[in-house]
Formats: C-alpha cells, sequence, structure tokens
C-alpha cells in the first residue's frame, strides 16, 4: 500500500502490528528514447506491486540520485554523494523515531549503488534496526530471466522499455544499436559520454516482446516480494 492512500492515523495503528517499510530511490536521468522518469517509475511500481499484498507500506520515490556521467543531457539532474548519503540517513533516522524498525530500499539506479554501503554503519548505530539494500534491476532471478531472453540486457535499451516507461508517440529504431565500449565510458566525462552514447542507449536492441518484458518484471516483483516477506534475520 502506498502511503499516499494512508493518512498518519491509519499508519500509526499498522505500526502496532509492524514496523516494515519500503524506500525505492531512483533517479531522473536520460533514458534515451524512454521517460527521464523511466528509474522512478520502475523503483515505485515494483515496490508497490511487491508490498501491497503483504501490507506493507510503500514511500514516494526518492526521484534523484547520483547521476554525473549524464550531465551534458538535459533533464538529468545529479545529486553528491555526500547529498544522497545525508538524505537517506535523515529519512532513515525520521522513520526510526516513529517506530519503524525493518526498511526495504528498493534501487532502480545504478549509479545508486555506493548508498549501500551506509546501511551496515546506520544499523550499526541503530541496535535492532534491520535494512536491506536492494537493486531489483540486477537480482539474481531479473538477472536469469534477463540473460536468457538477451544477454544485451542494459541502460536505456530494451531491457527498461517497459510499456510504463514508453512515451506516447515516440518511435524507437527497430534495429539494434551497437554495445557501449564500457571500459572508455567509465573514465570519459559528461560530454565525451555523450558523444560515446548519443541517444543514451548503451546499445542493443530498443524494443523485445511485451510477454518477454513480462516476465523479467514478473521475476522483479516476486524477488522484491521475498525480501519485503522474508528476507529478514
Amino acid at each position: 500500500m502506498h502511503v499516499h492512500e494512508l493518512n498518519w492515523m491509519q499508519l500509526e495503528e499498522y505500526l502496532r502490528r509492524d514496523d516494515r517499510i519500503v524506500l525505492p530511490i531512483a533517479s531522473t536521468e536520460q533514458h534515451a528514447f524512454l521517460s527521464l522518469g523511466t528509474d522512478n517509475i520502475l523503483a515505485e511500481r515494483v515496490s508497490v506491486e511487491a508490498a501491497e499484498p503483504l501490507g506493507v507500506p510503500v514511500l514516494p520515490v526518492l526521484p534523484y540520485g547520483l547521476t554525473p556521467a549524464f550531465a551534458a543531457y538535459p533533464g538529468s539532474p545529479s545529486l553528491r554523494f555526500e547529498t544522497l548519503i545525508a538524505v537517506l540517513r535523515d529519512v532513515l533516522d525520521s522513520l526510526h523515531g516513529q517506530g519503524f524498525r525493518r526498511f526495504l530500499i528498493v534501487n532502480a539506479h545504478g549509479g545508486n549503488a555506493p548508498a549501500s554501503g551506509l546501511l551496515r554503519e546506520w544499523t550499526g548505530d541503530h541496535p535492532g534496526a534491520q535494512a536491506i539494500f536492494h537493486s531489483w534491476f540486477n537480482g539474481p532471478k531479473v538477472l536469469e530471466v534477463a540473460h536468457a531472453i538477451d544477454p544485451e540486457y542494459s541502460h536505456a535499451n530494451w531491457g527498461e522499455d517497459f510499456p510504463w516507461t514508453r512515451l506516447a508517440g515516440v518511435e524507437v529504431p527497430s534495429g539494434p544499436k551497437p554495445m557501449l565500449d564500457e571500459a572508455e565510458y567509465r573514465v570519459a566525462g559528461p560530454e565525451r559520454v555523450r558523444e560515446l552514447i548519443g541517444d543514451g542507449s548503451f546499445g542493443g536492441l530498443y524494443r523485445r516482446s511485451d510477454e518477454e518484458m513480462l516476465r523479467i518484471w514478473e521475476a522483479g516483483v516476486a524477488e522484491v516480494r521475498e525480501l519485503v516477506e522474508s528476507g529478514w534475520r
């Protein structure tokens, strides 16, 4: 259940019987022909679909993350690392003070992965609390399904082209794009990154069948739900 569908009194009642909560985090950034909000859409949707049957609340997605490599693409704002860490720490501290003790952070942006290190430090400072960081798009079940479909599963290509991340009236190229040279990408500045990837896709096909995408999605939802339900020690 999304907290937008609750008032504070209902959430207080929930806390009398449970202490779990889900925080989706993502990034607003270029995704080639897909929505700039692709990561945000995916993080929040997979969290809600996973947690709702269990009656566990889901917070609004944190829509900004670490994306300095895409600074040359309009609409791709980036936080500093210390800013993201500070925001996550403040959110966790606030929720802990209200009675929550088990936190699942569902991440949809690869650049946010370094923030996972905060959780070990934070839980060390809050005995009795548990916090899990899960990047839904590269969980083992998702990767197994995605790579069986097509090993070229990457940023802003078919791997993020779900019906709910597409833009009405926007056509995508029908053929594959050469895959990005990741070694050069890792050391390139923003302007060079734009030269390397052009439209923003890291390469491969832009679209596969909806049936294939649903298989990946179902694996992602199942994996997040398993963590919400039984990922705690």
